[in-house]
């Protein structure tokens, strides 16, 4: 059999080594002026060519020195190590996320064995949450060495496109209400606007977590964690009163899933005619809101549990904010005597144009 690489010699004093594909003519250079060397790796580009199959028998066994799983370890077996080290609802989410039928290409595939183009094809066949969760996946293959090398490169993984989402109106939540007859559920409703948690925070609020002498109330973020105490304002502390003094505030809600909290909100929603949006829209709508008025970002982003103003300022682009006049500004710091910063101190370089601009 013809071989297709062949090795070449170039430069001045000929230590420029490159390799020819006899096929395509094409010249790739060695980068190193080892003649051995350069001999070697055309040799082996050759022999993978000849015994792929070998090749990769090969490789497993070197790696097997190391890993003595690499040669059966699935991409099913991957998911479920992945799984173990997850804890509460991130844990719940990715055991829905791996029944995904995309999967199903690639599930008992080993992983050593797998293409680049086995991946795409499951992106493909998938959606959103497919392209969410395999790049996940196959990060986390990288960083245990289960994979020597990414299958697609960063850059070419298919771009993540969300769902357009939206904000709810106030004229949404006001017939939703108005149309909800389960008292809990209107509750739930209504404070959902007005603190705009997520739906499985608010659900899991307790009577424990309301400071009626200091009219606080916290809430925990379940994901981030982070604790948010919101003073209440007659609205909320009119809702909160009419919920039970003691235990969950929702003992319903509280132990309903996400899902069938979701679908009860949907199913409302039809029946008033209201389109793209769902209990999610809440926050959305919450995060306009603060940033319509002026609220503080950095206590807006406290409130909702984001931990970064990157996630934060995602909720709240939609809102249309009309800019008052700076002139607007300066009037109404005179009237509250509010203290001007002084100017910069002038400087040589300042000091010299304006005696240049008083000579003109």
């Amino acid at each position: 059999m013809k071989t297709r690489f062949r090795l070449i010699r170039r430069g001045i004093r000929g230590d420029r080594f490159y390799c020819v594909d006899t096929l395509t003519g094409k010249r790739t250079s060695l980068h190193t002026g080892d003649p051995d060397a350069a001999g070697q790796i055309v040799l082996a580009k050759n022999q993978a060519l000849r015994q792929p199959a070998l090749n990769l028998n090969i490789a497993k066994a070197y790696l097997a020195g190391s890993d003595s799983g690499v040669a059966t370890r699935t991409w099913q077996q991957a998911m479920e190590a992945l799984i173990e080290t997850k804890h509460g609802a991130n844990q719940h989410r990715w055991r829905t996320a791996i029944k995904d039928r995309a999967f199903d290409a690639i599930r008992h595939q080993v992983i050593i064995e797998t293409h680049g183009e086995q991946l795409l094809a499951a992106l493909t066949a998938g959606t959103v949450s497919t392209n969410v969760f395999l790049r996940k996946l196959h990060n986390f293959c990288l960083g245990m060495n289960w994979l020597p090398w990414p299958l697609i490169p960063k850059r070419q993984w298919p771009a993540v496109q969300f769902g357009e989402k939206r904000a709810i109106t106030l004229a949404e939540h006001e017939s939703i209400v108005a149309r909800e007859r389960n008292p809990e559920r209107k509750a739930f409703y209504q404070l959902a606007w007005h603190l705009g948690a997520s739906q499985s925070d608010l659900a899991s609020l307790k009577a424990d977590d309301i400071d009626w002498s200091n009219r606080l109330i916290s809430i925990t973020r379940g994901k981030t964690k982070v604790l948010a105490q919101i003073r209440l304002d007659d609205a909320v502390e009119s809702i909160l009163r009419s919920l039970p003094r003691s235990g969950p505030l929702f003992p319903l809600l509280s132990l309903a899933r996400e899902t069938d909290r979701a679908t009860e909100f949907k199913r409302l929603c039809q029946r008033l005619g209201i389109a793209g949006i769902t209990l999610h829209s809440y926050r959305y709508a919450w995060a306009e809101r603060a940033k319509r008025c002026g609220y503080p970002e950095r206590f807006a982003q406290v409130a909702l549990g984001h931990n970064s103003q990157a996630v934060h300022r995602a909720y709240a682009k939609k809102a249309q904010v009309l800019l008052p006049p700076l002139g607007e500004y300066e009037q109404r710091a005179a009237q509250e005597n509010i203290v001007v910063l002084p100017p910069p101190p002038a400087t040589e370089h300042t000091a010299l144009a304006a005696s240049e601009h008083s000579r003109q």
